[in-house]
């Protein structure tokens, strides 16, 4: 399986990551990859960037190295209903939407039952393609719920690379309980690496062998085809320029 597009990075703006825009598209480059998803997290995250720098990234060109860019974010879910951290005019204007559970951003854990109506709640938001590292241990989710969501709102799933080395301890058996899930149900999954600096983009190897395990198939996996991958976000091709930023 050949993951083409990294959904799931950070840059110096998320307040917490060590590399650039530039830099982690020259390192998507540098790996092969043909798409990078910018996803630095929502304002709501204490350190986390001003809403100001979402409307910004028009700024970005859509393409740098020889990688197209996706202007997106990781936004958080603060509320039991669901919502977002950054406005729906904010929103409207992105490539790619991710909301996920972060603590200390005005939803801490409210256990199982709260917790998964609130992201069910998110995914029902149009804007909201995919939902990130669902098999965090401090957000417990019922994931026969959340698999079903996603199969009716088209929203993917993360298997998120860094759930199994670096963050979010204890996350394995839930990643791998949702990967059996998503294969048997055919829902969508999105692979990221979860990236807070250079060298880490395009890291999918863990990931990948849970995928393969689980026995999800190449067409489940949004990020795998980049012609699968505009189509799912619904986007325009834009043609490279001869010259670009990179």
């Amino acid at each position: 399986m050949k993951i083409i597009a990294d959904l799931h990075t950070h840059t110096v703006a998320s307040g917490h990551a060590y590399s650039t825009i530039n830099e982690m598209a020259g390192e998507a480059s540098r790996k092969g990859l043909q798409a990078l998803a910018i996803t630095d997290h929502g304002p709501a995250l204490p350190g986390g960037p001003h809403l100001y720098h979402f409307g910004a990234m028009r700024f970005i060109p859509p393409w740098i190295s020889g990688v197209r860019i996706l202007r997106g974010i990781e936004a958080n879910i603060i509320d039991r209903d669901g919502s977002l951290d950054l406005p729906d005019s904010y929103l409207a204007r992105l490539d790619f939407v991710m909301a996920a559970f972060h603590e200390d951003c005005g939803f801490n854990d409210q256990g199982i039952d709260r917790n998964t109506a609130a992201v069910l709640r998110a995914m029902s938001h149009p804007r909201v393609k995919a939902i990130a590292h669902s098999g965090n241990p401090a957000f417990p989710i019922h994931l026969e719920e959340l698999v079903q969501g996603a199969l009716q709102t088209g929203t993917a799933l993360e298997i998120n690379n860094s759930s199994f080395a670096m963050s979010r301890n204890g996350s394995r058996p839930r990643c791998e309980q949702l990967a059996s899930l998503i294969a048997r149900s055919g829902a969508k999954v999105v692979v990221g690496s979860d990236a807070h600096i250079a060298q880490g983009v395009g890291e999918f190897d863990n990931a990948v062998e849970v995928l393969l395990a689980a026995g999800i198939r190449c067409e489940q996996v949004v990020n795998a085809s980049y012609k699968g991958l505009m189509a799912f976000l619904g986007l325009d091709e834009i043609p490279e320029r001869q010259q670009d930023a990179g």
